[in-house]
């Protein structure tokens, strides 16, 4: 079995990034770590079938005064994934305080 498929790499997955940043390092934490709840639950509900890893710290955590973390996600990626993310970031922008900025990126080139 090729490598790429084992690791459920593109083209045999999708592999979706969810990228929160900020100025205040608990915020960034704590928001990524609702958006992880949020879209847990929901994929346990619904038994979506994806694989979501736990938020952590990106590769490179602070850039220009912005921390960053991110939460990856792997599977097929279709509507109903999408709504899942959209309806994750949308709740969690409900009761965001401060300059959270919170981006989803579906296979991106760079992973950094």
């Amino acid at each position: 079995m090729p490598m790429r498929k084992q690791l459920k790499y593109p083209p045999f997955c999708d592999i979706i990034v969810v990228g929160i940043k900020g100025t205040d390092e608990r915020q960034v934490v704590s928001n990524a770590k609702k958006i992880h709840e949020y879209l847990k639950k929901r994929v346990l509900e619904e038994k979506i079938g994806i694989l979501l890893y736990s938020p952590v710290p990106a590769p490179i955590d602070r850039i220009k005064n912005n921390y960053r973390w991110r939460i990856i996600i792997k599977c097929i990626y279709n509507n109903q994934i999408n709504g899942l993310i959209e309806d994750g970031i949308k709740e969690c922008r409900k009761n965001i305080k401060g300059d959270i900025r919170i981006i989803a990126e579906v296979n991106p080139n760079n992973m950094m």
